[in-house]
């Protein structure tokens, strides 16, 4: 086995700036603000300025609407700013509508808090460029990377129930 590297050998951990906020309507965090925190700082392999945003299905159908031109609201939604600043720093807005997401988890009959970690990973994957869009190869490498991240909170794979066709659910 080969030792373990040094403290000053080992890759130093992604900082992370993150910034909690709630939409109109949202009464409360679906999650502790460390548990989110430690799910963003878990999917990041870069510096990140984050904001994780909790809407309801207006704000969301809106947000979904004006950016995407699909009028729904959905479960996650990632705004990727300009990375143009040389710097490396991941800056993006996640935004989850707690509607969908309560009503996913039920269909899925997975727990609200298992279906936050997926969205809160997915959408960090997303600020840092991955994307499940662009063909089946990216799609199952985001997947795995997904599986992977949440195995580490024990939390069971999100896809494992989910036909091919339902995959699509999360963007």
């Amino acid at each position: 086995m080969p030792p373990r590297p040094r403290a000053a050998e080992r890759p130093a951990k992604p900082s992370l700036a993150l910034s909690i906020q709630l939409g109109d309507g949202v009464g409360e965090l679906p999650a502790s603000r460390s548990q989110l925190r430690r799910w963003v700082a878990a999917a990041l392999s870069r510096d990140a300025e984050l904001t994780l945003r909790f809407v309801g299905t207006r704000e969301g159908r809106a947000l979904n609407r004006d950016f995407r031109g699909k009028d729904y609201a959905t479960n996650v939604l990632t705004f990727a700013y300009d990375q143009d600043e040389g710097d490396g720093v991941v800056r993006a807005d996640l935004v989850i509508c707690l509607p969908v997401l309560a009503r996913e988890a039920r269909a899925q009959r997975k727990s609200l808090a298992d279906h936050l970690a997926h969205l809160v990973v997915h959408g960090t994957l997303h600020a840092q460029g991955w994307d499940h869009e662009t063909g089946e190869a990216d799609a199952l490498a985001m997947e795995a990377r997904e599986r992977a991240l949440l195995a580490r909170f024990r939390i069971p794979d999100p896809y494992q129930a989910q036909q091919p066709a339902r995959r699509k659910g999360v963007s």
